[in-house]
């Protein structure tokens, strides 16, 4: 290893590649990361019937309902371009947006409780705590990319073609990715300490959304407050993965690039506050 990648004082690219950074992290117990995600998800349909099967079940009951719902019974559009007229359109928007929601809100939802529940790891093993909510990212993010599938085959149903631009989907995911990890190092270690988080969590989960762009588009909401849905960590994610998936627009360049250097800080930050207060873990437990 060069010195520069050795010494944690160099430059800051440097030191996001060293050993002690978040990234070097990672790397170093990317083997342990894995079978630990291998174990989250196989443990998560443990002793159903169907197994691993609830994977694609899940997402195609719910974009079954809101077709129906939305497309065939409410017959809501999206004023976003011509595909509107196609059946089911709103449901491939709405479905779309769901993704990335529903791996932020599993991530949120877990970590307040992820370092409580392995009490052992805390006090009586020399484990590297910092990742596990690498883990419950890397499941969510693996969990979603099964409905990512079902939203293709259905977008070529709904309307005969895929659109060039899912390519870009992996780009849409990079934000994604860095605001789960900051959430899950801030929420986990946090919740060491503040218990009721358990509680104010599912609460968060349901305020954020409904003051998403899940639902209804930007346009929809009075200019006056409009200011409110760019305050929500998740609205530019959300139309990142509506462009690339479904309406065949390239992202909005400036913005994803804004939002996912911003998350990325976040990321760090929230890494570091985990290793500064992690020493106290076993006296809170």
């Amino acid at each position: 290893m060069s010195a520069a990648v050795a010494d944690p004082s160099g430059s800051s690219m440097s030191w996001l590649f060293h050993t002690k950074s978040p990234i070097g992290m990672i790397w170093r117990h990317r083997e342990l990361i894995s079978q630990l995600v291998r174990r989250e998800l196989t443990q998560r349909y443990k002793g159903s019937y169907l197994g691993v099967l609830w994977s694609y079940v899940t997402p195609l009951a719910m974009l079954a309902i809101y077709t129906l719902v939305f497309s065939v019974v409410l017959k809501v559009q999206w004023d976003v371009g011509p595909q509107d007229s196609a059946a089911g359109s709103f449901a491939l928007v709405l479905f779309a947006g769901l993704i990335p929601f529903t791996v932020f809100s599993d991530v949120v939802s877990q970590s307040p409780n992820l370092i409580l529940a392995v009490p052992s790891y805390v006090k009586k093993v020399v484990f590297p705590l910092e990742v596990l909510p690498v883990v419950i990212v890397c499941a969510a993010i693996i969990q979603s990319l099964i409905s990512v599938a079902i939203l293709v085959v259905a977008a070529l149903a709904v309307t005969g073609s895929i659109p060039a631009t899912i390519v870009l989907l992996p780009l849409a995911y990079l934000p994604l990715v860095f605001l789960c990890l900051a959430a899950g190092w801030l929420l986990s270690a946090l919740g060491v300490y503040l218990r009721d988080l358990r509680q104010a969590i599912p609460i968060l989960v349901q305020v954020l959304l409904f003051l998403s762009c899940l639902f209804y588009p930007v346009s929809a909401v009075p200019q006056s407050l409009r200011f409110l849905l760019f305050l929500h960590p998740l609205t530019v994610i959300l139309y990142s993965f509506r462009r690339a998936a479904v309406w065949g627009t390239s992202l909005e360049w400036v913005p994803w690039a804004e939002w996912t250097a911003i998350t990325f800080a976040l990321a760090i930050a929230g890494w570091a506050l985990f290793i500064r207060i992690k020493p106290g873990f076993a006296d809170a437990i």
